[in-house]
């Protein structure tokens, strides 16, 4: 095993990175599907298999109310809503377990105002699956108010045809409640009217409390809640947002659990060399392998959890080309990279690298990466194994990069190469000597003249985007961000959290 010199350090946190990239694109994928049923439910269009709802969210936002019927009105679109938002909260649960049975509306299947279900299942074909329809019914301001509702005469026919009924979330356990309350008195009435001889009142008690306990068989548990329904009615880009958040950091804590495993790993491997060489005591190496797993951690949080998000976005995409992308690891590799690239711009920022040193580390991270991205889609598909065909992908990409750009800029610059070996290896990479040349020659120029000038302006965007994350502080990320977008002479598209939830609302379209 080569040992990892503090000179490679940047080259070991570079083949983490890819490793636990790698290793997190299942995630990725998966969650990334999760998040794309929001944002259909949302705005009411599945571009990546096209087909356009009866209604999104947003679309049941605009609903006009009557001024002398608003509470009635608002609960009755609240309900439509909830349709929506369950149904998505069920796709995507499946999505990450990797199950292709979707939850549809009937109304979405053609079937408005089904006499009986308000929700199908269809497979990966698109095919109703038998026995598989439900009705939601959001009714009563209570639990106890519910079950009364609920086993009234007017819901006979959901009843008689054995209809599974969908309840709020918060309102479920007190039906049940409720429900068992009432079978319990029933039987208990019928008891006494039998010891009494009453066998004819006691045989009806007994048959309605048979009604209740069917009835209540019936029942079931939705993912949406009175007051989510309520919210995904008034505010949908706020409760979109949520779950989408919610799917988010899921993916981000598997990808971090995954990292750390990744990190800890590695870091254990190379330090038991260094502990077996003698080079460096227990305590040092239990602290870099410590230290090595908390990075793993944070890379695969931050790959999970941006990477999903951007993956959701990407595969609803109207552009083909975005939604060809959001098959690969690229959503994934994009996180990393960017997170990577801010690390080096910042150190040249501070004086602490040199631009030429700005540069290497900017090549050197971006081609690594990129090739990573490629073989950790490769790795998949040869090794169809979650997790295992990434993470191997993901490494052997970034270290065969890395180690060409690092041998052909070693030997550009190397003056003790011998004469007849410089002269092969020039004639080999004639064009890319050439282009090197010129492209350093002119980010040299760049660096030196327009960067530098705004060297305060990138520095202070960067700083307030690193406190502005300690502290989860949304609006001033946005800001500190904007700074750089309007030293640069664009205009943002949004300041604050407030503005970025009405651009959601909004028709505009998000521009890859």
């Amino acid at each position: 095993m080569k040992e990892i010199k503090k000179g490679d350090k940047k080259s070991g946190d570079g083949l983490l990175d890819a490793a636990v990239t790698g290793a997190s694109a299942d995630t990725v994928s998966r969650y990334g599907s999760a998040a794309k049923e929001h944002i259909v439910a949302y705005t009411g269009v599945d571009n990546e298999a096209g087909k356009t709802l009866k209604k999104g969210l947003r679309d049941i936002a605009r609903s006009k109310i009557n001024p002398e019927y608003a509470k009635s009105n608002l609960k009755q679109q609240a309900g439509f809503a909830a349709e929506l938002k369950d149904a998505a909260r069920t796709n995507a649960e499946r999505a990450i377990n990797g199950d292709p049975v979707r939850k549809v509306r009937t109304d979405d299947l053609g079937r408005v105002n089904d006499p009986l279900y308000d929700h199908l299942e269809v497979d990966g074909a698109g095919n109703p699956v038998a026995g598989s329809g439900s009705q939601m019914k959001f009714v009563g301001g209570s639990p106890e108010e519910a079950w009364a509702k609920l086993n009234s005469g007017k819901f006979q026919k959901y009843h008689e045809a054995n209809v599974p009924i969908e309840v709020p979330a918060d309102h479920y356990d007190g039906i049940i409640k409720k429900a068992n309350e009432d079978i319990a008195s029933l039987e208990r009435q019928s008891r006494v009217l039998e010891a009494r001889g009453d066998r004819a009142r006691a045989a009806q008690l007994k048959e309605r409390a048979a009604e209740l306990k069917k009835i209540k068989g019936n029942i079931r548990k939705s993912k949406v809640s009175t007051r989510e329904a309520m919210e995904a009615r008034t505010d949908p880009g706020l409760s979109t947002l949520k779950d989408i958040g919610s799917v988010s950091h899921r993916a981000g804590m598997e990808a971090g659990k995954m990292g750390a495993v990744v990190g800890g790993g590695v870091a254990i491997v190379q330090n038991m060399y260094l502990l077996v060489k003698g080079d460096i005591k227990f305590e040092e190496a239990a602290k870099n392998v410590a230290v090595t797993a908390a990075k793993g951690s944070a890379a695969g949080y931050a790959t999970g959890f941006c990477g999903s998000a951007a993956k959701g976005l990407m595969q609803n995409s109207g552009s083909g080309a975005a939604r060809a992308l959001a098959k690969t690891n690229l959503p994934g590799i994009a996180a990393t990279v960017a997170l990577e690239t801010s690390k080096t711009m910042l150190r040249y920022f501070r004086g602490e690298i040199s631009g030429t040193q700005c540069l290497k580390e900017l090549g050197e991270k971006g081609t690594g990466m990129v090739s990573s991205a490629m073989f950790a889609t490769i790795g998949q598909a040869v090794i169809p194994i979650p997790v295992v065909g990434g993470l191997i992908g993901g490494m052997v990409g970034y270290a065969i990069s890395s180690a060409s750009y690092g041998i052909l800029t070693s030997a550009l610059n190397e003056a003790s190469l011998a004469r007849e070996e410089r002269q092969r290896i020039e004639r080999e990479c004639e064009e890319h000597v050439r282009m090197l040349r010129d492209f350093r020659s002119m980010v040299q120029k760049t660096i030196n003249t327009y960067l530098a000038q705004r060297a305060d302006m990138f520095a202070s965007a960067f700083e307030g985007i690193k406190g502005a994350l300690e502290i989860g502080d949304i609006d001033g990320f946005i800001a500190s961000s904007n700074i750089i977008t309007k030293g640069l002479g664009k205009e943002a598209i949004f300041g604050t959290m407030d503005e970025f939830e009405d651009f959601m609302e909004s028709d505009k379209a998000f521009k890859f």
